[in-house]
């Protein structure tokens, strides 16, 4: 028996259960937050403030359901200067504290800007509640990078309270899509053994080395996604980039020294994107074979671009989780990021 399988070791080392966060998450798509507000004006762009984890709800909107208005997603302590009154300014951040999205929350209502928080509680429900922002609060679930999908739903019911998505559609939606979601995190659950489960078959691919990820634009909020995950569950080393860009500079990086480099390589690829960036995977694949590692390919599942582009992000979830097992550590704990914030308020 290998150690995925040895359910003993796993419930050990994965002792505040990631795995079953992981597992239990399409739930998350068909909590029912309460938002009673609607814009004072006519919202003409859209600025999503979030850093980490807590900007993934944003990123992963601009394939689903994507936006009417022009969108902009900041990490950082400042907004555009185009913020004005015909501004929606999402402030999201899990713990709350961000000190980024604060300050950018302290220059959008200097602009003048429509605020609404996103927030598990903290200083960004506190001045949510002092200076009257419409705010929803997201339940707990441990880190902000577990808690993506109800930021996600918390943000589409935002939109829906704006006039900028129809309600009774997005309810449906979310609800075949968890659904689908369920059925998919149960093939990969820590009972089902390597055989037949295909994130610890992943997992054991890629354990040990750093891990380069790519997708076309549908899928990239996925990319992301993956790796956060790596670099926050497994510990690892981990970066991502996108089609078509990657073949007008980064593509070259591959062309010279040994094959023998110390990545592993994952392409998360869609039937649902445009067609000349599929061709581009198989082109690009075709051209550095032998210069690069062999790319490990995930083929999304799922019939529309939120089941596939979800389907991604859970299974990234499980095989980075498998990883951080395979190297013997907690997947849960970042204490390394809280030390240095503590730090940084010195």
């Amino acid at each position: 028996m290998t150690m995925l399988d040895d359910l003993k070791f796993i419930y050990q080392k994965d002792n505040q259960d990631a795995l079953g966060i992981a597992g239990r998450q399409a739930a998350q798509l068909t909590h029912q937050f309460q938002l009673d507000w609607q814009p004072l004006s006519e919202i003409k762009n859209i600025v999503f403030a979030g850093m980490g984890g807590s900007a993934l709800a944003g990123l992963l909107s601009t394939t689903w359901p994507g936006h009417s208005v022009p969108f902009e997603v900041v990490r950082g302590y400042n907004v555009p200067v185009y913020t004005g009154a015909g501004t929606l300014f999402i402030a999201s951040s899990y713990s709350g504290n961000t000190e980024e999205t604060l300050a950018a929350l302290e220059a959008a209502k200097t602009a003048g800007a429509q605020i609404v928080v996103l927030a598990g509680g903290g200083s960004l429900i506190e001045q949510a509640k002092e200076n009257g922002y419409p705010h929803i609060v997201l339940p707990k679930v441990g880190q902000p990078r577990f808690a993506v999908l109800y930021s996600l739903k918390a943000y589409a019911t935002v939109l829906i309270r704006a006039g900028l998505l129809d309600g009774q559609e997005v309810n449906e939606v979310f609800s075949e899509t968890a659904d689908f979601l369920e059925q998919a995190t149960n093939q990969w659950a820590s009972t089902v053994p390597i055989a037949q489960n295909p994130a610890k078959q992943l997992a054991l691919e890629l354990a040990g080395n750093s891990i380069v990820i790519y997708a076309g634009p549908m899928l990239f909020p996925a990319a992301y996604k993956w790796k956060i995950s790596f670099n926050e569950n497994a510990k690892n080393v981990a970066w991502c980039n996108a089609y078509p860009e990657f073949n007008h500079n980064e593509f070259m990086g591959w062309t010279s020294h040994p094959v023998e480099k110390p990545y592993k390589i994952v392409d998360l690829r869609s039937n649902l994107e445009h067609e000349r960036v599929q061709k581009r995977f198989e082109v690009t694949e075709r051209l550095l074979s032998g210069k690069r590692p062999a790319p490990e390919i995930v083929t999304t599942q799922g019939e529309t671009r939120l089941q596939q582009l979800l389907w991604a992000v859970a299974f990234g979830d499980f095989v980075s989780i498998y990883v951080a097992l395979l190297n013997g550590i907690d997947p849960s704990p970042v204490d390394l990021i809280e030390i240095f914030k503590e730090q940084m308020n010195e």
